[in-house]
C-alpha cells in the first residue's frame, strides 16, 4: 500500500523550487538540486509532481493563490471603486517587497512556455471579482471606457512593479512611492 503524501514535504518541494528559481531561473535549477535543497530524494519529487513542468505549474498555482490572498482578503466590496483599487494597489505592493523570491519566480513563470492554459484560468480565477470592479469603474464612468480592461489591469502590474523596484531600491521613499504610484496609475486611467 502506497505511503499518504505529505503535505510537509511537498511545501518543502515548492519552498525549495521557488529558491531555485529565483536563484538560476526556471532551466538551470534541475530537479536533482530542488529535492536535495527540500531533503527529499528525487523520486520523492516525482512523486507529488511527475515532471518538472508539473511542478512549474503547480507552484505558479501556489504563488497566484498567495498573491490573491493578500490582495483580496479583507476586500471593500461595498466601497467605491478608488477605495476598491487602492485597497487592490496597497495589498499587491505589500506582497511583492514582503515576498521577493516569489515575486521573481512569478516574473519567469508569467513569460514561460510551459504553463498550462488551466494553470493560467486557475491563477486568474481568484482575481476574478478586480476585474468586476474594473468593469464597474467603467460602467460607472469613474475610468476611462476608451481603456480594455486587461490594460487597465496590466497598467496596475506594471507601475505595482516599478514602485516595489524604487522601494526596495530606497526604502527611506517608500511611502512616497506608494502614494505617487498610485496617483499616477489613478490619474491614467480616470475620466477628466
Amino acid at each position: 500500500m502506497a505511503r499518504p503524501k505529505s503535505e510537509d514535504k511537498r511545501n518543502a518541494i515548492l519552498d525549495a523550487a521557488t529558491r531555485l528559481f529565483a536563484e538560476r531561473g526556471l532551466a538551470a535549477a534541475p530537479t536533482s538540486e530542488i529535492s536535495k535543497l527540500a531533503g527529499v530524494a528525487e523520486g520523492t519529487l516525482f512523486t507529488y509532481f511527475g515532471t518538472k513542468d508539473e511542478l512549474i505549474n503547480s507552484l505558479y498555482r501556489e504563488i497566484k493563490l498567495g498573491l490573491a490572498d493578500a490582495m483580496m482578503s479583507d476586500f471593500p466590496r461595498k466601497k467605491n471603486v478608488r477605495t476598491r483599487m487602492r485597497h487592490v494597489w496597497d495589498r499587491d505592493v505589500r506582497w511583492g517587497i514582503a515576498n521577493p523570491r516569489q515575486r521573481k519566480v512569478l516574473g519567469q513563470l508569467l513569460v514561460s512556455e510551459v504553463l498550462t492554459k488551466q494553470s493560467r484560468e486557475a491563477g486568474s480565477a481568484p482575481f476574478v471579482e478586480f476585474q468586476t470592479m474594473i468593469r464597474d469603474g467603467i460602467e460607472g464612468r469613474v475610468f476611462r471606457n476608451d481603456l480594455p480592461v486587461e490594460l487597465i489591469s496590466k497598467s496596475l502590474g506594471a507601475l505595482v512593479e516599478a514602485t516595489i523596484d524604487l522601494t526596495v531600491a530606497n526604502p527611506s521613499k517608500a511611502d512616497r512611492y506608494r502614494e505617487s504610484g498610485f496617483q499616477m496609475l489613478w490619474a491614467g486611467i480616470t475620466r477628466r
